[in-house]
C-alpha cells in the first residue's frame, strides 16, 4: 500500500504554515499523516519582550489548529542563520527522517528562496529524499522569482485553518507577510491561475508517481 505520510520541512517554526498551511489542512482531511519538522525555534530572533521558547509554544498551538497531532510536530533547535555551519548535522537528520517515515511527498522551501537557512534545507532535502515527490513552497518575500507549476486546490475551510494557525504566532504579527489580507490575496491569485476560488502554488522539484 502506498505511503500516506507527508513531511513538511520548515527551516523556522512558522515557515510550513506560511508556505503550505492550507494544503496541510486539506491533506489531513483526506486521511494523510502530516509530519511537520521545524529546524529552528529562533530563540535568537525574538525581541527581549518574549521568552526564548515562545515560538515553540506558538508552533504547538498552530499545529493543533491545522490538525497535526502533537507527536507529529518535531521541533529542533539549530541556531537561526547558522544552518550552513550545521549542514552535515541537518543532512543526517533528514536521512533519519527519510528512513523513519518513508514519505510519499515532501514540502520544502523552493530552489529560489534567498534566505540562507532555507537554502540549506532545500539543498540537503533534495539530496536526502531521492525516492519521493518533492514540492517547493512559495514565500514571495524570499523569492525574486518563483517557478510555480503545481497548484493544489484548497477550500474556504482550508484557508481559514491556515489563517487561524498564523494568528497564533503573536510574536510574529509585526511582519507584513503574516497579515490575513496578504495570505488571502495570494490564495485568490493562485486560485485564479488554477481556475478555482483558492489554491496554493508549488515548485515541482521531483515528481514520482
Amino acid at each position: 500500500m502506498p505511503s500516506k505520510t507527508i513531511l513538511v520541512l520548515s527551516p523556522h517554526t512558522d515557515d510550513g504554515e506560511l508556505g503550505c498551511g492550507a494544503t496541510m489542512h486539506r491533506f489531513i482531511e483526506e486521511g494523510y499523516t502530516i509530519i511537520h519538522i521545524a529546524f529552528s525555534i529562533c530563540k535568537d530572533s525574538l525581541s527581549a519582550e518574549w521568552v526564548p521558547d515562545t515560538l515553540a509554544i506558538e508552533a504547538k498551538k498552530a499545529a493543533a489548529v491545522i490538525g497535526i497531532q502533537q507527536d507529529n510536530l518535531l521541533l529542533l533547535d539549530f541556531p537561526v542563520r547558522q544552518f550552513i555551519e550545521n549542514r552535515q548535522l541537518i543532512l543526517d537528520e533528514l536521512i533519519r527522517l527519510q528512513k523513519q517515515y518513508k514519505p510519499v511527498m515532501v514540502f520544502i522551501p523552493s530552489s529560489t528562496d534567498i534566505h540562507q537557512d532555507h537554502g540549506v534545507i532545500y539543498v540537503e532535502a533534495v539530496r536526502a529524499f531521492k525516492h519521493c515527490s518533492i514540492y517547493g513552497y512559495e514565500m514571495p518575500w524570499n523569492n525574486y522569482s518563483f517557478s510555480g507549476t503545481t497548484f493544489i486546490r484548497i477550500n474556504e475551510n482550508n484557508l481559514q485553518a491556515k489563517l487561524k494557525a498564523l494568528e497564533v504566532y503573536q510574536s510574529q504579527q509585526h511582519r507584513n507577510y503574516m497579515q490575513p489580507d496578504f495570505i488571502q490575496s495570494l490564495a485568490k491569485v493562485r486560485g485564479v491561475q488554477a481556475g478555482v476560488l483558492y489554491a496554493e502554488c508549488f515548485e515541482s522539484i521531483r515528481i514520482i508517481q
